[in-house]
This record gives C-alpha cells, structure tokens and sequence, in this order.
C-alpha cells in the first residue's frame, strides 16, 4: 500500500505502519532493542520527516505518473533481475550450498537483550560509542554553521537592556480621540 497508495500522505501513512509491523515482529522474535530502534528512529525521525516533506512540497502528480510510465521497463527489468536472485538464494539455500557457522552466544541467555547490549556499549565498546557521538557532535555542528548566515537589517538582542527595562517605560497610557486611533 506504501507503493501503490495515489495520495502521497496515505503513502507515508502506510510507510509508519509498516514500520509498527516490523517492530512487531522483531518484538516476537526477541529483539527488543531493534523494535524500539525502529519506532524511535524510523518511526519518531524518517517517517514524520518524511510525512511533513511531503505535506509542505506541491506534487504535481501528473508528472510523478508521467516518470513512472517512463521508467516502467526499467523498473520492470530490475525487479525481474531481482526476483531472479532471490529465486537462485533460496534454490543455493535448498541444495546445501550455504553453510552457517554455529558459534556459542558469549553472553548468557538469561540476561535480557537490552542488558547484554547495554553491557557491551558501555565496557567493550566504550570508545566506539563515544567516537560515534563525537562524529554526530561534529556533524550537527557543521550542519548549524553552514545554514548560518549573517542577516542586514536584524537587530541583536540586548539581554541586560532587556533586564533593566522598568514596567513604567514599557507602557504608556494615552487617551486617543474617538475615530483618531493611536498614535505609535
């Protein structure tokens, strides 16, 4: 529905709960740090992102149909292609071609998932973790400097002239003629 949905909205609409689904399955599977993952980033971050893109950009969508109607066959091809490998996967997969290397959990199984990764982050990989916030750190601040600009015409805010501001200058009673509005 996500693909096929006419409305852009209903598209990402589609999109969210997809999202919820495969946190649902992760859940049911045992991996609740990944669903949360999901509903946090995918959810909480790309879904809403992408929902107010869309709400906020004017799609023509007759030139939206007219590139897909474009691109069909290449589309078609690569969905062919791709098919076509995962038909060939699952024919290696069946035929015992693919070996799965069996390894021994290091962790115990009676520490909850969220605990051992916990865990993990904040011993074996502490400095791996910190680094990766550093280079978010270094990012967003790029990211602030380079939309930054200098503006003409803006005045600064003075936070000690606001400070000593008195209610007495703030206001000033006037006693306007009727029909003579007042005066600024």
């Amino acid at each position: 529905m996500t693909i096929s949905s006419r409305n852009p909205v209903h598209s990402v609409m589609w999109l969210i709960l997809a999202f919820f689904n495969a946190a649902g399955l992760m859940v049911l599977v045992g991996a609740e740090f990944i669903a949360m993952l999901l509903v946090i980033v995918y959810v909480g971050a790309v879904a809403v992102l992408f929902l107010f893109v869309v709400m906020m950009l004017d799609i023509d969508l007759a030139e939206v149909r007219a590139g897909v109607a474009r691109y069909f066959a290449i589309g078609l091809a690569l969905a062919v292609a791709l098919a076509a490998e995962i038909l060939i996967a699952i024919g290696a997969w069946e035929a015992g071609g693919v070996k799965i290397a069996r390894r021994v959990a290091p962790i115990d199984g009676n520490v909850p998932n969220i605990q051992a990764i916990g865990d993990l982050l904040y011993t074996r990989y502490l400095f791996v973790f910190e680094g990766a916030g550093l280079v978010l750190l270094v990012a967003m601040i790029g990211a602030i400097v380079l939309t930054h600009r200098e503006r003409s015409g803006v005045r600064p805010q003075n936070i000690s002239r606001q400070n000593a501001r008195r209610p007495q200058d703030a206001t000033r009673n006037t006693q306007p003629t009727i029909g003579g509005g007042v005066e600024l």
